[in-house]
């Protein structure tokens, strides 16, 4: 008995069935075969089918074992044949995807991105329903996008039998341009007021240009638009605001849009009563109600309220509630339009600590992030215990990011995964550096923040360049044996040729210090320091200030630092505050106290605008007193990276009545840096800065001066430390005043 069947679509499946009926009867199936299959093993396809031998032949079953195959989406043709009870399932499979390409979406990395998204993938099997979805999602995404009347075509290219290489071709369609915005209904606010906050705007003339208006519609933005209207009149004390779902009227001759939102805005609210309900034995109620944000007769505002609502949940998080629930109970009077509110707390249990896990660590050991971390197991869970782990752990330049991500156990207990990501903090130098006074030179280095993953620093360098050699070995332990101490040193020689001398200095120092509390650290230095002058210009002898040959400085310095800020390489908040006092006269020839003070403040608006700018204020301020013998190289001197840039390096200071350079007792200098974010894959910043500096022999503004300019900062340069670029112009020049333009630098600096 012979006889056969052809399926070609699953519209066919009755009609290939009926043709295998009239040879179907009480047959019994000896085996079951497969010709064609690729993609999956014959073992699977006959699990699919579901038709073993010794079977009756069916011609239902088989039927339904053709749709099986089918749903599999494998194959564009399937027929069975009957040879003497032995069945043969002929398959055609769908051709494989061998390469896909999307073109004409936009740049190299939005096709890439789109094609991920679409789900189309080299190595599919090519599926129309699929490659229609596809096409579908395409266009209501450039929708989205504002492009309207957009094609996509599917160009196909047989590569060989069996696969295929598929084009996606995208034509985008026209942008609707926004020609005017209507809110109906607004009386106190307009069009004016709510622009800052949405995102589909008016196009203004010029629209092209940078920093106004082009009105290209943003479909997909629309309806979060009129979240973000109502929103505006939230915190503007509109509590009973209703706005509408916005309406777009298309023209699609020109392509141009009209949007229109119906607005109900109702009364504005005052706020009325503020109480807090909460047990005076957990917090006090009193103290929290002085932290508020919403005060009794002011225009009310739902943004305060939150964060409101978050200050109460964080000073209760400071107390071990970690779960604390606050209620905002608004209580609105139509008539005298004041709005109450009772907040109403419920603590919950105290939590506890159970489990810590660190991850993400694979070179920095465990004990080096415990030892930062001031939560642990048993100890009460605290959300400022929390954050303050976070900053510490930032602060060491150990990690690009750190996130603590507490889990509840039960009511009581939460576990914290602790997760890093490892910065890079060794680093193999060598390049070229730039001042205005030395020129150019070459950096040499070997160093590592984090050697072996323990927490020590060490570090060898090499600076040459015109006027200047500098070599120095150095280590740092910042917790020695995990304690609260620390112990560093370093050796080191360095040649300068200043303006009015030369310097050749050889030394070395000790130091020991004490972590006080979270932010403070105490340190004790003694330096050892052997210093030679030659050169001494003409204009220097037989003056008081003619100071040739060798001495010999011995000196302890004490020192305390405060440093609160949230990250090593780019602190957005915080600030680092420093004193220290350089006793000379330990043994030695120099005999002198030098007293500094430093700060540095930082505060980043992302919260505020939604926008990286950073905002720094920065200061330092020396004063030097002769005790018997103050070298001329001692003395304090302004000028270029680190200080008043604009100016060339050590040349703001006193000068005697030849004019040359003799230094200052007294010295204050002070910058205001904007930065913002430039290249944010690679965290490349522009900069832009304000410097003023003081020199004074018997007081401190003697000699002033100021610039200003631009630049570049990356924080986490390739090189491993940071690279800073400025371009700066004096704005007070003096005669005999030395500017200079462009500087860069390697390393940290003032």
């Amino acid at each position: 008995m012979h006889s056969s069947g052809i399926l070609r679509s699953s519209k066919n499946l009755l009609l290939s069935t009926f043709l295998l009926s009239s040879a179907l009867c009480a047959e019994t199936i000896k085996e079951v075969r497969f010709d064609g299959l690729v993609h999956i093993s014959p073992e699977i396809a006959k699990e699919i089918i579901g038709i073993r031998p010794g079977e009756q032949l069916d011609k239902a079953k088989i039927s339904e074992s053709i749709k099986a195959l089918y749903k599999q989406k494998y194959f564009e043709d399937i027929w069975v044949e009957d040879k003497n009870g032995v069945l043969v399932y002929h398959v055609k499979e769908k051709p494989v995807i061998a390469n896909v390409n999307l073109r004409g979406y936009g740049s190299k990395e939005k096709n890439e991105e789109m094609l991920s998204a679409s789900g189309l993938h080299k190595g599919d099997v090519y599926d129309e329903a699929k490659i229609k979805k596809i096409k579908e999602k395409i266009t209501k995404k450039l929708e989205s996008e504002g492009y309207f009347d957009s094609t996509v075509a599917i160009k196909e290219q047989k590569i060989n039998e069996g696969s295929l290489k598929t084009d996606i071709i995208v034509n985008k369609g026209e942008n609707i341009h926004i020609k005017d915005i209507r809110f109906i209904g607004a009386k106190k606010y307009g069009y004016s007021d709510f622009k800052p906050y949405i995102a589909n705007k008016k196009q203004q003339t010029l629209g092209w240009f940078f920093g106004r208006d082009d009105g290209k519609l943003k479909a997909d933005q629309l309806a979060y638009d009129a979240l973000r209207i109502r929103e505006f009149y939230l915190k503007h004390g509109f509590l009973d605001v209703k706005v509408s779902k916005p309406f777009l009227k298309t023209n699609f001759d020109d392509y141009t849009a009209t949007l229109t939102y119906h607005i109900d805005e109702g009364p504005q609210y005052r706020v009325g009563d503020v109480k807090i309900d909460v047990d005076p034995s957990i917090i006090n109620p009193r103290q929290l109600k002085k932290e508020l944000k919403l005060e009794k007769g002011k225009i009310f505002n739902v943004e305060k309220l939150r964060k409101d609502i978050a200050m109460i949940q964080k000073e209760l998080s400071k107390k071990g509630y970690a779960f604390a629930k606050v209620y905002p109970d608004v209580q609105q009077n139509k008539k005298t339009h004041l709005a109450s509110v009772h907040y109403k707390i419920q603590p919950g249990e105290k939590v506890y600590v159970h489990n810590i896990t660190i991850a993400g660590n694979s070179r920095t050991l465990d004990r080096v992030i415990r030892r930062e971390l001031y939560l642990s197991e048993g100890e009460p869970y605290s959300q400022t215990d929390l954050q303050d782990s976070i900053n510490a752990l930032r602060r060491t330049g150990f990690f690009n990011d750190v996130k603590i991500i507490p889990t509840p156990v039960d009511r009581n207990h939460v576990d914290l995964l602790v997760k890093v990501d490892e910065a890079s903090t060794g680093s193999i130098m060598g390049g070229i550096s730039y001042g205005s006074y030395d020129g150019f030179g070459v950096n040499l280095g070997l160093s590592d923040r984090n050697f072996l993953g323990t927490g020590i620093e060490t570090g060898i360098s090499l600076d040459t360049s015109e006027k200047t050699v500098r070599g120095s070995l150095s280590f740092f332990n910042p917790r020695l044996f995990d304690s609260e101490y620390s112990l560093g040193g370093n050796i080191y020689r360095r040649k300068f040729d200043y303006y009015d001398y030369n310097e050749d200095s050889v030394g070395g120092s000790l130091k020991i210090g004490k972590k006080i509390g979270r932010h403070y650290h105490a340190s004790l230095t003694y330096l050892y320091e052997d210093t030679e002058l030659t050169d001494v210009s003409n204009s220097l002898k037989n003056t008081i200030y003619f100071q040739e040959g060798r001495t010999v400085k011995s000196s302890l310095i004490p020192a305390i630092v405060y440093d609160n800020t949230d990250d090593y390489y780019l602190p957005r908040s915080g600030m680092n505050l420093s004193a220290s006092v350089e006793y000379a006269g330990v043994g030695g020839d120099a005999k002198f106290t030098r007293t500094s003070l430093g700060a540095k403040f930082y505060y980043g608006l992302q919260d505020t605008f939604d926008y990286d700018l950073i905002i720094r204020l920065k200061a330092k301020a020396s004063q030097i007193s002769d005790r018997g013998n103050l070298p001329l190289n001692e003395k304090l001197y302004l000028g270029g990276m680190g200080t008043v840039r604009g100016f060339k390096y050590g040349t703001l200071a006193p000068r005697n009545d030849t004019g040359a350079l003799v230094g200052a007792k007294k010295l204050a200098a002070f910058s205001l840096e904007l930065s913002f974010p430039l290249v944010e894959t690679v965290q490349m910043r522009l900069l832009t800065f304000l410097d003023h500096g003081m020199t004074g022999d018997q007081s401190f503004n003697e000699n002033h001066r100021t610039s200003a300019g631009i630049g570049i900062e990356w924080p986490r340069s390739p090189l491993g430390v940071p690279l800073q670029i400025s371009y700066a112009r004096a704005l007070d020049t003096k005669p005999g005043d030395l500017t200079s333009r462009i500087e860069f630098s390697l390393g940290r600096r003032f």
